[in-house]
This record gives structure tokens, sequence and C-alpha cells, in this order.
């Protein structure tokens, strides 16, 4: 298992961090978050029924994607992204011939598309922030913080959390993360933040400790997202939310932290940098 995981993330991480730095001739960063999203949330649809529709499937795919590139077209404001998903939807299920369950579909529909479409743009929106004189390529620095931290707090935690863990964290939802780990993987992501105020090409706008704090946010949100998916996939009576991540499960097993890290950071910049 431990084999695979390595494997696995010797592939996908270098992939990723290719994908943030080449934005152009095409931005590769948004074509890889709208596929990433679109396998997501399939699996999210599938483990909750929704793939019991096709219809509600396809628009849901549809309406995640739409979020993912709205950064990209600024005449598409969000208030009507959600009305137009949210009517749209529910005047296509009332035509639908099947009736029993299909409420219920709807509701994780809806869900799903928020969860990781709208969780995700902002990643996207933090790609295309343009950054200053003295800070030419901050949106590119700052997704590299947000993924990086984020891994590096979810390595220590598995890690620490396999080597001295004793005292369980949340056993109802996840049995194996402990507060031992959950500790150690605060650290990581604070010390992976810290780097990036190093003199480097990947240096943020952040002091020392404006990067310790937001390590600590990325981290403390980022576990919490992984226990939302876990509270999730126990709901649904499932272990991984896919397979197609050998040692590491489906997508949206790897996606469920990044998902809120990315939304710390991009309002971390909004308000506190810009």
């Amino acid at each position: 298992m431990l084999k695979k995981r390595l494997l696995t993330a010797l592939i996908g991480i270098p992939l990723v961090l290719i994908a943030v730095w080449f934005n152009t001739p095409a931005p590769w960063f948004l074509i890889l978050a709208a596929l990433v999203a679109a396998i997501g949330v399939f699996e999210f649809y599938r483990i909750t029924g929704v793939t019991e529709c096709y219809a509600l499937t396809g628009f849901g795919i549809l309406w995640t994607a739409a979020f993912i590139i709205r950064p990209y077209y600024p005449q598409m404001e969000l208030h009507l992204l959600l009305v137009a998903g949210v009517g749209l939807s529910l005047a296509m299920l009332v035509f639908l011939p099947k009736r029993e369950g299909q409420f219920q579909r709807w509701a994780w529909m809806v869900g799903g598309a928020l969860y990781i479409g709208w969780l995700l743009s902002y990643m996207v929106m933090m790609r295309l922030e343009p950054g200053t004189m003295a800070f030419p390529e901050a949106g590119r620095n700052f997704v590299y913080l947000a993924l990086l931290a984020t891994f590096g707090s979810d390595t220590v935690a598995y890690f620490l959390g396999k080597a001295i863990g004793r005292h369980k964290m949340a056993p109802s939802i996840s049995p194996h993360k402990t507060w031992e780990g959950a500790l150690g993987g605060i650290i990581g992501g604070m010390v992976v933040a810290w780097l990036f105020t190093l003199a480097t090409p990947f240096q943020v706008a952040l002091s020392w400790w404006q990067a310790v704090l937001l390590g600590l946010a990325v981290s403390v949100l980022g576990q919490v997202g992984d226990l939302a998916e876990s509270l999730l996939k126990r709901n649904v009576g499932v272990k991984d939310s896919g397979a197609i991540m050998p040692g590491h499960g489906g997508i949206l097993d790897r996606l469920d932290s990044v998902l809120f890290a990315g939304v710390a950071v991009y309002l971390w910049y909004v308000y506190m940098v810009v």
C-alpha cells in the first residue's frame, strides 16, 4: 500500500505542479482542474446514487465544469450561475419519467456541484491573480503554497499518526486519524508555508508569521475537509470514492483537503495581501 501511495504521488504531484507553472500557450491548470473536478464529481455522484439518473449526472458534471471555467469569463456572474443551475435542474426534474427518489438525487447533484465545482474554482481564480511588480507571479506561487502546504500536512499527519498516534481524533468518522497525527500535520503545513517566504522564485508577499498562520489555516481546514469527506463515505457506506489512484483511492479522496485549503489561501490573499 505504501509503495503504491508513493508511486502515485511521484507521478501525480509533478504533473500538477507543471500544470500550475505553465499557463500559456494553453491554460493547463484550468484544463487539469476541469478534468479533476469532472472525475471527482462523478465519483461523488456514483457513491450517492445520482448516477442512477443519467440526466442529473450529466447536468451536474456540466454545472461543475461551469464553476471551474467561470473565472476566465467574468461576465458569468456567480449568482446567475447558481440561479440557472438550481432553476434549470429543478425544471428538468419535473419532466423526468422516473419519480421515486429523484428529489433526493437532485439534492445530491446540487451538493456535489457546489462542493467540488464551486470550492475548486477558488484555486483557478487564485492562479489568475496578476500579482504586483515585486511579486509578479503571486497567483501561481500562492497556488503552489496551497497545494504543497496541504500535501506536506497530509504527509506528516499520515506518517506521524502511524508512528506514534495513540489518541483517536474522530473514531466514529475516521478510525485511523489521531490527535498526534493532526498536530504533526499542522506543524508540517506551517513549515511548508514558511518556506514560501524565502528568497526564491516561489516567494510570496508574506512575513514569516503570516505564512505560519496561513499554513496553520491550510492544515486545519484541510483536515476538516478530509473528515467531511470521510463522513460522507461513512454515511453512504463506502471505503473509498474510487480506485483511479492506486494506494489513495479516488480523485475525491485526494481532493477533499485541497478544496478547503484553496478557499482559505484565496481569501487570505484577497483580504490580507492585496
